[in-house]
């Protein structure tokens, strides 16, 4: 199945962040080719602490063999090695926020897991980087693909797509 995962920091070296995250996501054992990744954005924090940096976010699709309750650990599991403590407050500044957006045509409403995420279709800062990456992608429970949802957004907060690599 193609997982959907968004990357995100605000703290640090944000670039070095996502990058690394991506890097050990990748070597995840399940996790398969092809991997997809879109252009970094630098987006506006939305409802974070008042005068929270501005974020760096991004999402990959990457093949997935396995449980999504056992990826969403590994993610966890990552966020922690690159100093995100367990117990992170919700919508606040972080040194790395990795995101199961979606695993194959998977709904799935568990304690700590919702597929897809339930905040997915209304956050700009992960629509525009999936829409670049899987623009016709139809998510369960909607009825227009990823692209069309994305224009549906008001252009605020603020997501602009870097020119750098990673």
């Amino acid at each position: 199945m193609r997982a959907g995962i968004a990357l995100g920091a605000n703290l640090g070296d944000r670039h070095a962040s996502l990058t690394t995250a991506r890097m050990e996501i990748i070597a995840l054992p399940g996790v398969r080719a092809p991997f997809l990744s879109s252009s970094l954005y630098e987006t506006e924090p939305v409802d974070c602490e008042a005068n929270a940096a501005a974020f760096l976010n991004a999402v990959i699709e990457v093949g997935f063999a396995g449980a999504a309750t056992d990826l969403l650990h590994a993610l966890q599991r990552i966020e922690h090695a690159l100093g995100r403590p367990a117990g992170h407050e919700r919508n606040r500044s972080r040194t790395i926020d990795l995101d199961l957006l979606y695993l194959g045509h998977e709904a799935l409403d568990l304690p700590g897991l919702m597929l897809p995420h339930p905040r997915l279709a209304s956050r700009a800062f992960v629509l525009q980087p999936l829409a670049e990456i899987r623009p016709d992608l139809i998510l369960p429970d909607e009825s227009e693909p990823i692209r069309q949802l994305a224009k549906k957004l008001p252009l605020t907060p603020t997501v602009v797509r870097l020119p750098v690599q990673w």
